[in-house]
């Protein structure tokens, strides 16, 4: 049984090329297109990781990690920050928040498959 990821970006060709990184290697990837869908979706639960860009409209996802941290459904899942951001004080913002990881757009596949495998192993 592969992991179930979900992937929460507000551009829909961010999340297809997660989808094509990750369902080529046989797990199963939901999407959400901004953070108040992944909280909503993330919160029913049933994901072994979550990707999640920072800046999106409605919420962004820091407040989405922070909210979905409190919920018993989000409190142990992996999630890992993909963003064009790099700036250290908003990769600890994120760390503080309960981000487990971060990648910088634009990412590379491998490197993506890398880090998801590395973290759903962890």
């Amino acid at each position: 049984m592969m992991a179930s990821i979900l992937a929460v970006d507000d551009s829909a060709s961010i999340r297809q090329a997660i989808k094509i990184a990750l369902a080529g290697e046989g797990y199963t990837v939901a999407e959400a297109g901004d953070g108040v869908e992944g909280l909503s979706k993330a919160g029913a639960g049933g994901f072994d990781l979550i990707i999640t860009d920072l800046n999106m409209p409605n919420m962004d996802g820091l407040t989405m990690i922070r909210q979905l941290r409190t919920k018993p459904a989000g409190a142990g899942v992996p999630i890992l920050f993909l963003t064009t951001e790099s700036d250290a004080e908003i990769k600890a913002q994120a760390k503080a928040a309960g981000a487990t990881g971060w990648l910088t757009k634009p990412f590379d596949p491998q490197q993506l498959v890398r880090i998801v495998k590395k973290v759903l192993a962890a």
